[in-house]
């Protein structure tokens, strides 16, 4: 009965720390103009070729959530909403797969997690914690895949703010100048800014468009644009050469943050190393003593230290995130 408390009590506290940390990075907002525009753009034709292809795979793909979303999805999406719109992550990350393909290989996963376990003949409590972490490993590709996505759209957006300002040199409207970008730049940032111009051609305000691709795309950058063609369309004033002053900032930004990068980089694997020796050295000693490791599990004090040692490890883990992730 001892261990079973036991096992009960490591997965609550471990699902306990992954809803945390959901709830402390998931901020990815809802967009209710998006989801209705999606319907609209849905039943419209024509348009060039790359124009109909960026619609087109917006369009398959809020189709494919939507029904993942049914069935079973229905009940853990009400849940899935105190931790931002999973549809909108979904679609931040450009997610090959649907929600329902996406709970099997979570729920897959952690099955084979509990089976290497009890091949490997770890201590029950921990069958647990390994399942929740390998079933965890589908939400962190999907984290991951996000994160690379708009990290591209950053990269990119420099180069898009540069092509606009030239645009509206040579004469070009905003709009206009909004559409080479969606059929001069690769994607991620020409799907977006697609969405943007087919937004404005059904009647959509140009910086209520933009301020839901902000919501679509949080970065810092892309704020910037979107105040600064709110303002001038307020206010007046040569938007292009706002364009470009913001162009040369984000450049000049990402070069510091390279260096800063290449200078933290120790601290960040060292980081990784406390992190996992831990971890690492308990296996190793389980293998070689498994009677000598059990006393952590079955003796009131070695409980209490597994307990005060997850916790320092993750006081460890945000301090060192805290000295290593330097804002730019």
């Amino acid at each position: 009965m001892s261990i079973v408390i036991i096992s009960v009590a490591a997965f609550m506290g471990v699902a306990t720390l992954v809803a945390a940390l959901a709830m402390l990075f998931g901020d990815y907002g809802n967009s209710k103009v998006e989801e209705r525009l999606g319907v609209l753009m849905s039943r419209k034709g024509g348009g060039t070729g790359a124009e109909e292809e960026a619609i087109k795979g917006g369009v398959m793909r809020e189709e494919v959530f939507r029904e993942g979303m049914d069935g079973i999805m229905g009940v853990i999406n009400n849940f899935a909403r105190k931790f931002g719109n999973l549809n909108q992550v979904f679609e931040q990350a450009d997610s090959p797969i649907g929600a329902n393909t996406f709970l099997l290989l979570s729920g897959g996963f952690a099955f084979v997690g509990v089976a290497i376990a009890a091949a490997a003949q770890a201590p029950y409590p921990l069958y647990p914690p390994v399942g929740l972490m390998t079933g965890s490993l589908p939400l962190m590709w999907l984290l991951w895949r996000r994160s690379c996505r708009l990290g591209k759209f950053g990269k990119q957006l420099p180069d898009a703010l540069e092509m606009i300002g030239r645009a509206l040199r040579s004469g070009n409207s905003l709009a206009q100048a909004i559409k080479v970008v969606v059929e001069e730049m690769p994607a991620p940032i020409s799907t977006e800014f697609g969405i943007v111009y087919e937004a404005q051609n059904l009647n959509v305000p140009l910086d209520l468009a933009l301020k839901d691709m902000f919501k679509r795309v949080p970065n810092m950058d892309l704020k910037f644009f979107v105040t600064s063609v709110a303002i001038q369309r307020q206010t007046g004033g040569d938007l292009a050469e706002i364009l470009d002053k913001i162009g040369h900032i984000v450049r000049e930004r990402f070069k510091i943050l390279g260096q800063v990068q290449a200078l933290t980089g120790e601290g960040r694997i060292s980081g990784i190393v406390l992190m996992a020796l831990p971890i690492a050295l308990f296996f190793g000693v389980y293998y070689m003593n498994p009677d000598y490791m059990m006393l952590l599990f079955t003796d009131p004090l070695g409980r209490k230290m597994i307990a005060a040692a997850v916790v320092l490890q993750i006081l460890g883990a945000i301090v060192i995130k805290k000295i290593v992730n330097i804002k730019v």
